[in-house]
């Protein structure tokens, strides 16, 4: 599994869809009257992918691809941030666009970090745990409840670490709402791709992953599914 291409190329996407959200987040959208930012249309992908992983691969290889995914964004982070310290030639006058555009407060940052981890980790958990319940039946009840649950939390950290104080109660729950809503909405329409795109892989990979016995520390690096 370790040198399988496939592999490779789901970690590459995963950790694009994460870093392209965080850059892409700064710029809020109006989707049928729901105000959410641009990270919308491929940070949900992220989670869809997680789903790949971890239905096909196990959770202990999902844990390496979001911990990879976390130092990625970070080393993103810290290289736009650098950048943004150097001194800017003379001649260039986009100095305050790019601060506006890709400068991050800590507090956003922190948010952003935090319900990363918090959501995908317990997207991954729930979808293993009840692939092992279920033996292996029904995927789309595994990838829509862990969405459901996985969605709802990083949603949930992140408006409430970066709002709270700043916009009232009701607006921050709205916020949450109208972000965790749509997220879902969107996992349930890829259902279907979901289901194309596990299956051939169990085929072209013959693997098919149960974490039975699997340590679920998100903190291990160890493997143990079965």
């Amino acid at each position: 599994m370790r040198n399988s291409p496939y592999f490779v190329i789901i970690a590459a996407v995963f950790v694009t869809c994460l870093i392209t959200a965080n850059i892409i987040a700064v710029k809020l959208v109006d989707v049928f009257g729901l105000i959410l930012p641009a990270a919308v249309i491929i940070f949900p992908i992220s989670y869809i992918v997680g789903d790949v992983l971890t239905e096909v691969y196990g959770y202990a290889a999902a844990r390496r691809v979001i911990w990879l995914g976390f130092f990625c964004n970070l080393l993103a982070v810290v290289a736009i941030w650098v950048a943004g310290l150097l001194p800017a030639a003379s001649f260039w006058q986009g100095q305050s666009a790019y601060e506006t555009i890709l400068g991050f407060t800590p507090r956003l940052l922190i948010a952003s970090f935090l319900a990363y981890l918090v959501g995908e980790f317990a997207n991954s958990l729930v979808l293993a745990k009840m692939k092992i319940a279920t033996n292996g039946r029904w995927l789309w009840t595994r990838t829509i409840a862990s969405t459901i649950i996985g969605q709802g939390l990083d949603s949930l950290v992140f408006i409430t670490i970066a709002f709270a104080g700043i916009i009232p109660l009701d607006g921050m729950v709205n916020a949450v709402i109208g972000q965790w809503g749509f997220k879902v909405v969107y996992e349930v329409i890829a259902t279907p791709l979901t289901y194309m795109v596990v299956g051939w892989l169990k085929r072209a990979e013959n693997l098919d992953v149960y974490d039975r016995g699997a340590d679920f520390n998100p903190l291990k690096m160890s493997e143990g599914s079965t």
